[in-house]
């Protein structure tokens, strides 16, 4: 699964494309920790444009993007969500601690 993390100024920004299931989530979490840890941005966005599909895997990358960032005082927003994943997060409650635009 690719994810493609690019800085701007005091962000991250990272586009999550293709499937978000068990076998990419690894791929997916790995991929935000080194960019977070290089970076320490002050806010993470992750771009979903480019997301086919998301189950449950999905909702455990979000809110461990969510737990990195506090560690380093920073936010996450989450932009772009497409409708068959933003069912699946706002019927887990993610809407309640991570920003969707």
């Amino acid at each position: 699964m690719p994810v493609i993390c690019k800085e701007e100024g005091r962000g991250l920004r990272a586009l999550v494309e293709g499937e978000l299931d068990h076998h990419g989530a690894r791929a997916v979490m790995e991929a935000l920790d080194r960019g977070i840890d290089a970076a320490r941005p002050r806010e993470l966005t992750l771009d979903l444009k480019g997301l086919s599909f998301t189950d449950s895997s999905g909702i455990a990358v979000l809110l461990r993007a969510h737990r990195r960032m506090s560690q380093v005082q920073g936010g996450l927003r989450v932009v772009n969500t497409p409708a068959q994943a933003d069912k699946v997060f706002q019927a887990a409650g993610l809407g309640r601690i991570i920003q969707f635009e």
